[in-house]
């Protein structure tokens, strides 16, 4: 009986490395009924380190539209705004930009 070879491939720790911190992470924030505007504004200059503009600009996005990409990052970058962004009570999530 011959024997079988696995097709799928298999990711090396230095791929998984170099992934990790390639550019290509979108930080998107999402609308929600809870928190209001002058906090959104607040928290994106605390965490993003945004002017007073660009957060008011990205917060209208938010409620607006219903989301808005307030960075695109490495992905151990992205990581740390997540968990920073929600740590404040927002709902955010991370999408693999398409290259």
């Amino acid at each position: 009986m011959p024997s079988q070879t696995l097709t799928t491939p298999v990711q090396s720790p230095e791929s998984k490395i170099k992934e990790a911190f390639e550019r290509g992470w979108a930080v998107i924030v999402w609308n929600d009924p809870v928190n209001l505007m002058s906090y959104v504004v607040f928290v994106f200059m605390k965490v993003l380190a945004f002017t007073k503009e660009k957060a008011t600009h990205h917060m209208l996005q938010v409620h607006y539209t219903g989301k808005s990409c307030v960075a695109v990052e490495t992905r151990e970058k992205a990581e740390l705004y997540y968990q920073q962004l929600q740590a404040h009570g927002l709902t955010v999530t991370l999408e693999p930009v398409e290259p």
